[in-house]
């Protein structure tokens, strides 16, 4: 498990948290640009789904740097361009995390190696790219934070490709 990485967690049960079939968490480095722009596009989507109240959505950083944290103004900005309302704080992964969440989605490959090095025996979390998703082929969410608006509202468009993508073949 990375330094990075917190044992704190969850305040479900494990039963509970096996339950949660209809579970996301989406990760990042620093649960500050793509992390938080994939969550808000996904509770979007399936905020429209009859089964909405069965869904747990979150999202997390491999890195510990920004804990407690407001997304990037400019990930908020392009949110909220697009008509959703931004609401997260920024955390880091926990083992718990692993048990309380069915999948896993990380931005780009460093993203990836983070998760699974963390990832604790027992765990029956599905740890994938969200790309791998993309209809368009782009396996990897691209960094926007050294970048500008355009590189955020890339991102946001991406991110929902891929959502709406998965979630269309999502199996209950």
């Amino acid at each position: 498990m990375s330094d990075n990485f917190t044992t704190a967690g969850s305040t479900q049960s494990g039963d509970q948290n096996e339950k949660m079939n209809k579970s996301v968490l989406m990760v990042c480095l620093g649960n500050i640009c793509r992390s938080p722009i994939a969550e808000s596009v996904l509770r979007n989507l399936v905020s429209k789904r009859p089964d909405s109240s069965e869904w747990l959505i979150d999202s997390c950083g491999t890195g510990n740097w920004h804990i407690g944290n407001l997304p990037d103004y400019r990930g908020q900005a392009c949110v909220r361009k697009y008509g959703l309302t931004p609401t997260h704080r920024a955390r880091v992964l926990c083992k718990d995390d692993f048990f309380k969440f069915k999948y896993i989605f990380g931005m780009d490959k460093n993203n990836i190696a983070d998760i699974t090095r963390g990832m604790p025996s027992g765990s029956k979390s599905i740890v994938e790219l969200l790309g791998k998703y993309d209809p368009e082929g782009e396996l990897i969410v691209e960094d926007p934070y050294f970048g500008n608006d355009s590189d955020f509202d890339r991102v946001f468009i991406q991110c929902k490709r891929c959502c709406e993508n998965w979630l269309s073949n999502f199996k209950d």
